[in-house]
């Protein structure tokens, strides 16, 4: 590869491919559940119980894949679900016990994955790794397109287009 920006773009694609694949592998996508609902587990945890329909636009699903995913996570009493108190014609979903803990042991798994990459690194490579990942994170926080359809603040609609 060159060192040219459409360069950088195909690597910044190949090492989240990469890196998306080995974590999903690593993980054995949280054991007993689809990808759909690995995927809706660690958003929750991450963020905390929310309406279906915000879930939905966080993970840029269709709304039949979120309600039928979530559906099977109450099931397994992983997720919790209830009626939203603002909104009749909509519910709250957020993880049990049983659902915290898994987030939790999913968590470790990958950030042991994750720890174990970046040991074969020497100490100056993974500060600079380390410096690196904080810059692209800080830049892809106030990028549009990366937060376009987060919940805004205050207000019930999105920040999507």
């Amino acid at each position: 590869m060159s060192e040219s920006p459409s360069a950088a773009g195909e690597l910044l694609r190949e090492v989240a491919r990469l890196y998306t694949r080995a974590q999903r592998v690593v993980a054995d996508c949280c054991a007993n559940t689809t990808p759909t609902q690995c995927h809706i587990l660690t958003e929750l945890g991450r963020s905390g119980p929310q309406a279906m329909t915000e879930l939905g636009q966080r993970l840029l699903l269709e709304k039949s894949w979120v309600s039928r995913a979530v559906d099977g996570l109450v099931e397994l009493d992983l997720v919790s679900k209830q009626a939203n108190p603002t909104d009749a014609r909509s519910w709250i979903v957020g993880l049990t016990a049983a659902g915290k803990r898994r987030v939790r042991d999913l968590n470790a798994t990958l950030d042991g994955h994750a720890e174990q990459l970046l040991a074969s690194l020497s100490e100056r490579d993974r500060e600079a790794v380390n410096r690196s990942l904080l810059l692209l994170l800080k830049v892809l926080r106030t990028d549009q397109s990366a937060t376009c359809c987060l919940p805004v603040p205050d207000r019930k609609e999105s920040s999507c287009r």
